[in-house]
């Protein structure tokens, strides 16, 4: 996968993964085809029934288990370059998962760490390979790497929260009246792929009384004058993700815009979030900027119809540590990533929500999306 994060950097996260699966006190950690394996090193691997795992052992070389098929691809992203992860290369007829002993240390006692995705036959398996082991998440020990992001990471970031405030606007920008939820679907992912993402990723299209639905699928209702769209898209550019929500109303045909109940919940939600924004620094907790933005939703009276947590942290992965919310008591630092997407939902009626990706710096929060976040009255036409 070419995504701008150099080779340099990919041996170095590697490195770091090794130190720590010896501070754990593991005998190794066992990647498999997802994220993880994407962040350690740049190969975004086929998913499939055929074995692909990375080995980091506390002790020796690492290695990469790949099936013959897959051996190119492999040897091509930037964490195989100048041979500085060995392939061990299995076909059709091997059973691969008898590669796995020899590659880690016979010390005892054996502990292996697996990464979240892999599929529950790999781990079976592999226990059966490794009789007497003790068995582990190497989230545990790969989370708190992947959530501080470098750089070269922000970057990237900041180039899809760019692409995705473009497409963002084009949608509320064009026709919107008439056309079903599905319709409009389509016309995200078309604009998110034309404005720089390799891949669209979802699209909400919430409309009247479906925006009060936080993960509305798109329907095939017809977008109407005088109501609200809730739009919450995002894709992968690079690798890493996008996620911005803007909530717009549509002029009732007179050209007249929110009644005085919505406007309300809109501006309330706006207060939270900017109040959400200006809260994240270094060391602040998570619990804490989720309560900032909560504490004035609930002042304004509405702190009932705030139904989930302020954010999610974003990169390789949509979702992904940290969470903000209640009872992460964890304390931001420079390089976390994450949404701040406070929301209101009247059931029946209509719902509110404002998201933009934030990143921690040494100075304190910056946004990576710079669309308009005040209310805006369009004609969808």
């Amino acid at each position: 996968m070419s995504d701008g994060i150099s080779a340099a950097r990919y041996a170095e996260r590697l490195l770091r993964a090794k130190a720590a699966v010896a501070e754990a006190e593991a005998t190794a950690m066992l990647v498999g085809v997802g994220p993880e394996l994407e962040w350690l090193t740049g190969y975004a691997a086929h998913g499939g029934e055929r074995l692909n795992l990375l080995v980091i052992p506390a002790e020796g070389p690492l290695g990469y288990i790949s099936p013959r098929l897959e051996a190119p691809a492999a040897l091509a992203a930037p964490g195989f370059a100048d041979g500085r992860l060995p392939l061990h290369v299995w076909d059709e007829t091997d059973d691969p998962f008898l590669l796995m002993p020899p590659l880690v240390s016979p010390r005892e006692p054996l502990r292996f760490l697996v990464s979240d995705g892999l599929r529950a036959a790999f781990v079976l398996a592999l226990q059966t390979a490794l009789p007497g082991s003790g068995w582990g998440l190497a989230s545990d020990v790969l989370a708190p790497l992947r959530r501080v992001k470098d750089a070269e990471e922000i970057v990237l970031l900041r180039a899809a929260a760019q692409a995705a405030d473009r497409a963002m606007e084009r949608i509320i920008s064009g026709p919107l009246v008439g056309r079903t939820e599905a319709e409009v679907a389509r016309d995200v992912r078309d604009a998110l792929v034309e404005e720089g993402h390799d891949t669209a990723e979802f699209a909400i299209v919430a409309s009247g009384p479906n925006s009060a639905s936080p993960h509305h699928e798109p329907s095939q209702r017809l977008i109407a004058t005088g109501e609200p769209l809730l739009l919450d898209i995002g894709g992968r550019r690079a690798g890493y993700n996008s996620d911005i929500t803007r909530t717009v109303w549509i002029a009732a045909e007179d050209g007249a815009g929110p009644e005085p109940g919505f406007r309300e919940i809109y501006e309330l939600t706006a207060s939270g979030q900017a109040a959400a924004r200006a809260a994240v620094r270094p060391g602040v907790t998570f619990e804490a900027l989720d309560a900032s933005a909560r504490e004035v939703i609930a002042a304004g009276g509405y702190g009932d119809h705030f139904i989930h947590r302020l954010g999610h942290g974003l990169g390789l992965e949509v979702h992904e540590e940290p969470y903000l919310v209640a009872g992460n008591h964890e304390v931001a630092v420079a390089g976390n990533t994450f949404s701040c997407e406070p929301g209101i939902y009247l059931g029946g009626r209509y719902g509110v929500r404002i998201e933009d990706a934030m990143v921690c710096t040494a100075e304190g929060g910056e946004s990576l999306n710079e669309a308009p976040r005040e209310l805006r009255v369009v004609s969808g036409r």
